[in-house]
């Protein structure tokens, strides 16, 4: 089975729990790995034939600047949802969001939360 992966799109946000992080915003990072079966749906070097990544990221894009959230787990869940609404044809789709500024204390380099779904799981 074919995958598709659009690896670290970069976004501009204001999800967060405390105040600043809404107001501030801050940068969030994403992997969205679509499973397609492109061994049997490409066939005639033809864009309409798989899954095409300017839009995949052009929804991905206009879901995260339009809506804000606490937590980057239900900005997930609701972006999950809208993906597998707008590309039907899609077998899986696995989503990834690291989030760079937490603030707690310690040094590491982001937070990381990964979601999956199908379409007939929604």
């Amino acid at each position: 089975m074919g995958m598709i992966r659009i690896n670290n799109l970069r976004f501009h946000t204001f999800n967060g729990v405390l105040p600043e992080e809404r107001r501030n915003g801050q940068q969030l990072g994403l992997d969205i790995a679509i499973k397609y079966p492109i061994e049997t749906k490409v066939l005639h070097d033809d864009v309409h034939e798989t899954i095409n990544y300017a839009e995949v990221r052009h929804v991905t894009e206009q879901f995260i600047t339009t809506h804000s959230y606490k937590l980057i787990e239900s900005l997930a869940n609701h972006l999950l949802e809208t993906l597998l609404a707008s590309f039907p044809s899609v077998d899986l789709v696995n989503i990834k969001i690291r989030k760079y500024s937490v603030p707690m204390p310690g040094i590491f380099d982001n937070v990381e939360i990964e979601v999956e779904g199908a379409p007939d799981a929604q």
